[in-house]
């Protein structure tokens, strides 16, 4: 392989090793009208920048810059930011070292950097696939304890006391925060999906098998997942509660009533007065 060359990405062949960032930015990036006739891929939307960069744009809110100069990364951010929905306060950042090795097959060593026998977009965008879900997943999981961190002390003093902490609109606030941490954690990303690329590419399965591997995709959705049903169960239970509250003051409304009616009745017959 002769220095300076460049691969069918734009990335200069004698960098023997590739910085891969990947970003998630909001909850949502809108990626519409973004489609022209340089683009390296449609799904996901991948496009060089400058010389030697390369980008991938994800719609659950995921970007992956591949050797980008840190202005470079700047400007893109910048360029995509009317794009986010949900743009968050602290980006979620993973990051990667490719190695393009020709003595090497695609391989990615416990905590090594990902050989690469030599760049294609092809194995960029598996390698972003699997970079962007990684991201993702991060973000969930930090929702996900971010919610447990809030109910825990409440279950505690719910099974300490027999009875809830704090006011019927406490309660609503759980289940909100519950709901909301469901659907924005179930909504964003299929883990499980396998990116596009594959269909025509059979060849980068394993690649892609060695990356959900080092990644832990498949064990963290799942792991995800059992903590989503928790969170539904959480919320379920906490409606229950209301339910269950507000039927005890509606009974007690009646029988109010009743003996309110019963006593008018009597006092009635005391004083003579005509009955029901």
């Amino acid at each position: 392989m002769t220095p300076n060359t460049l691969s069918s990405t734009g990335i200069a062949m004698n960098s023997r090793r590739i910085t891969a960032r990947a970003l998630l930015l909001g909850d949502r990036l809108d990626v519409a009208g973004l489609e022209r006739s340089d683009l390296l891929s449609a799904a996901p939307i991948a496009f060089r920048v400058g010389q030697d960069g390369f980008v991938a744009l994800f719609r659950f809110g995921a970007v992956v810059l591949v050797g980008l100069t840190p202005l470079e990364e700047d400007e893109v951010i910048r360029g995509l930011r009317q794009r986010i929905s949900g743009e968050f306060a602290r980006h979620e950042e993973e990051t990667a070292i490719i190695e393009i090795s020709t003595e090497r097959e695609d391989q990615i060593p416990p905590g090594g950097p990902i050989y690469l026998k030599e760049v294609s977009t092809e194995r960029l965008i598996v390698i972003a696939d699997a970079l962007a879900k990684s991201v993702s997943l991060a973000r969930d999981e930090r929702d996900a304890a971010a919610f447990f961190d809030i109910v825990e002390p409440f279950s505690r003093h719910l099974a300490e006391k027999g009875r809830h902490p704090g006011s019927r609109r406490e309660i609503l606030k759980h289940v909100g925060h519950a709901l909301l941490v469901r659907q924005r954690i179930s909504g964003r990303v299929a883990v499980e999906e396998k990116p596009d690329v594959l269909w025509d590419r059979p060849d980068l399965e394993r690649l892609y098998a060695r990356l959900e591997d080092e990644y832990e995709l498949k064990e963290r959705a799942a792991s995800l997942h059992r903590k989503l049903e928790v969170v539904g169960d959480t919320a379920q239970a906490l409606t229950d509660l209301i339910n269950t509250e507000r039927s005890l003051r509606l009974e007690l409304i009646i029988v109010l009533l009743i003996v309110f009616e019963i006593f008018i009745t009597f006092y009635q017959m005391f004083i003579g007065g005509p009955g029901h």
